[in-house]
């Protein structure tokens, strides 16, 4: 049986729980976790914790991955979401079926792929008019599903919304 293998995405100024736990949530399914982030370099989260990406952004590939996780932490969203090719690579993730699952800040990035246009959707509750205003039907729950898409609302729903990615991944 294949090893399923997921792609985390994320930059600078990152929520520390919202990469850790998908990180190591993951790995314990028997997933194999890649790291790419928006720089060249180790990347901190908010409160220290390093990240070191594992592949470069310009070498992701959609025939390599079955899911890609996008955290979030205000700052390291906004920054992946200025990088063409993390976006036409989420574009092409979720046009292949593939899981897209994002929770808090992240579904900027989602919005900058213009992917979530008609879709049900929740993000952090201060990102809530940026959603509407691209399209999607923005839902007051701790976690949304719609086809291949999963979205969470904030860090505190983390076990809810891993859960729910798994799931789906393992579908």
């Amino acid at each position: 049986m294949r090893v399923k293998k997921i792609v985390l995405i994320t930059g600078p100024g990152f929520k520390d729980v919202e990469v850790i736990y998908p990180y190591f949530r993951l790995q314990e399914e028997g997933f194999t976790v890649d790291v790419a982030t928006s720089t060249n370099g180790e990347v901190f989260g908010k409160h220290g914790l390093p990240m070191r990406p594992s592949i470069n952004l310009k070498e992701l590939s959609v025939k390599n991955y079955d899911a890609v996780i996008i955290p979030g932490g205000y700052e390291a969203p906004d920054r992946v979401r200025q990088v063409a090719e993390v976006l036409e690579f989420i574009r092409k993730m979720f046009s292949s079926g593939k899981v897209v699952s994002s929770i808090c800040h992240g579904p900027w990035v989602l919005i900058s792929a213009d992917i979530v246009k008609n879709k049900n959707a929740t993000c952090y509750i201060g990102m809530k008019d940026d959603l509407k205003n691209a399209g999607a039907r923005y839902l007051i729950k701790n976690v949304v599903v719609d086809d291949n898409l999963v979205t969470s609302d904030h860090p505190r729903n983390l076990s809810a919304w891993m859960k729910t990615t798994i799931d789906l991944i393992n579908k």
